[in-house]
């Protein structure tokens, strides 16, 4: 499956245009269009730029990046892990147009970073630690849509960290938000999640997108309610730019200062947001990877090159910086995507509604746009899934809490950082105690005892090891069998032939079988190097 996707580096228009995709890729689209247009804005709202910059990195995160990518249902755009770097870089660079050369210089950075395959970094997250990050966002997701299906805006739509731009947090936020409610948009949220879990129920019915259905009903829920005490009022509804004449489109973009590739600052901001961006699209992909019911792999490097090409376009065409978003992502998965063709008709989508529909798409409450998000953070947080990480033992059940918690009270990156040193704290524990197997037989007041290496014997193993030659006792014959090991750590075969030397001063006569005195780290195949690396 890993081949299947690292090398259909050209469109197979056949596969990816066949009815039988494209029954569930056009579907997967209109949802993933839903849900990312307000996202695109909130996030560009957030972040100190023109809200049509949100709309430029999700077209070309859906166009462009869709089509470069190896992965089938990865859906990029911009990213609300980026809104603090990116206001804080648009102060510190003094103005929006410098600040996109920082983005197109970060693309670039990104594109190398997949040619010399740092991507490969994405195959050493842990399972533990990614499944609690699903289950993170879609706690988040429940948490920070609640307030908006409630009817109270403050926040930005779409945001994920624990501390919000209006002095809130999480958890206060949905206090005000209960004391606050909008009578209409609860009734229009109840109603649209009513609709979310009841509609695909009716088999027939299904082959128009119940998130569809909601916005409609959202729309007409506005409209019924406008003029009275309840009616919704603007910043509870969608607000896109309205074109009336193709130089008013254009005048929606904004072009880089090229002059200002001699700043140094330009540099530092585009590696910032080359690192941070590359982080979460890998943490995204092995997420999305995780959830796909083909399970498929996506290649990471590759991933890179088409994240970096995206950001590069988006910052010439006056766009935000893009990552792979997992809660795009989930929502394509949700609703059947199979294939890229649903990101990419998702941008697509996104443009046409510019051009052709912004008067409609500005009556849509933010509300019934929430009860999507609502059930699709339901879906990645089932009860399932804990049950499952609990049988599977506290190594893994741990990291994958600890992860949970620490996203949910910080932000992702923090949040998986801290979910990835519990992991490795657990597998440092696993390794030292795992390092050889030994066996004792008694020849009358003589003791034999064999102590059989590992496979693999690295230098976290070499404490375990020395504290187990250490209490061993005087007068005990000791062999030290490595006819297993393929390799063993420089640091571990200097404490053994070190107390081999030693050892005759307690009376211990130590007996060394194929134990080498250096060892060459094994190599991979050289086809198998290639796959991954793709």
């Amino acid at each position: 499956m890993g081949n299947e996707n690292s090398n259909s580096s050209m469109f197979d228009f056949k596969k990816y245009l066949s009815k039988k995709n494209l029954k569930k890729d056009l579907p997967a689209s209109i949802v993933v269009f839903l849900v990312a247009l307000p996202l695109c804005l909130g996030i560009a709202l957030a972040s100190g730029a023109p809200l049509f910059a949100g709309l430029i990195a999700g077209i070309v995160g859906g166009i462009v990046v869709a089509s470069i990518s190896g992965s089938q249902l990865s859906v990029s755009g911009p990213a609300a892990g980026l809104t603090v770097i990116v206001l804080n870089s648009i102060t510190e660079l003094g103005s929006y147009q410098i600040f996109l050369v920082a983005v197109m210089v970060a693309g670039l950075i990104q594109v190398i970073l997949g040619v010399i395959k740092a991507g490969t970094i994405g195959n050493y997250f842990p399972s533990s630690v990614i499944e609690g990050m699903l289950a993170a966002i879609g706690l988040t997701l429940i948490l920070k849509q609640l307030p908006h299906a409630f009817g109270v805006d403050s926040d930005f739509f779409g945001d994920e960290g624990f501390f919000q731009q209006d002095h809130e947090n999480t958890f206060s936020a949905i206090g005000n938000a209960v004391t606050h409610l909008s009578i209409a948009a609860v009734v229009i949220s109840v109603l649209s999640i009513a609709v979310l879990l009841i509609w695909p129920k009716f088999k027939k019915l299904s082959v128009v997108p119940a998130p569809l259905i909601v916005v409609i009903i959202g729309v007409i829920g506005a409209l019924l309610f406008s003029g009275g005490a309840e009616a919704l009022r603007t910043d509870q509804l969608v607000t896109i730019p309205v074109v009336s004449s193709p130089s008013d489109f254009f005048n929606l973009f904004s072009l880089p200062d090229f002059s200002s590739l001699t700043n140094p600052k330009v540099y530092m901001v585009a590696l910032t947001i080359a690192i941070v961006a590359s982080l979460e699209t890998l943490l995204s992909i092995e997420a999305v990877d995780k959830i796909d019911p083909i399970k498929r792999v996506s290649p990471t490097n590759r991933e890179l090159i088409a994240q970096g090409s995206g950001n590069m376009i988006s910052g010439l065409l006056g766009g935000l910086p893009m990552t792979s978003v997992i809660v795009r992502s989930s929502a394509n998965v949700n609703s059947g995507g199979r294939t890229k063709m649903s990101a990419i008709f998702h941008g697509t989508l996104l443009l046409l509604s510019v051009l052709f529909i912004p008067k409609i798409i500005n009556l849509i409450p933010y509300a019934c746009l929430a009860a999507i998000l609502l059930v699709t953070g339901y879906k990645l947080t089932r009860i399932a899934l804990f049950k499952h990480m609990y049988h599977k033992g506290w190594d893994q059940f741990v990291p994958f809490v600890v992860t949970i918690i620490a996203v949910l009270l910080t932000d992702l990156l923090k949040g998986v950082g801290i979910g990835m040193a519990v992991s490795i704290f657990y597998l440092l524990r696993t390794n030292m105690r795992n390092p050889f197997f030994y066996r004792i037989q008694e020849e009358g007041d003589k003791k034999n005892i064999r102590i059989k290496l590992a496979e693999e014997v690295s230098f976290l193993n070499k404490a375990s090891i020395q504290v187990l030659l250490t209490n061993i006792p005087k007068e005990t014959n000791v062999i030290i069998d490595g006819s297993n090991s393929r390799y063993i750590d420089p640091d571990v075969l200097e404490t053994i032939f070190n107390y081999k030397h030693n050892a005759y001063t307690k009376g211990i006569i130590v007996t060394l079988e194929h134990v080498k005195k250096h060892y060459v780290v094994p190599k991979l195949n050289s086809k198998i190097v290639e796959e991954i690396n793709q």
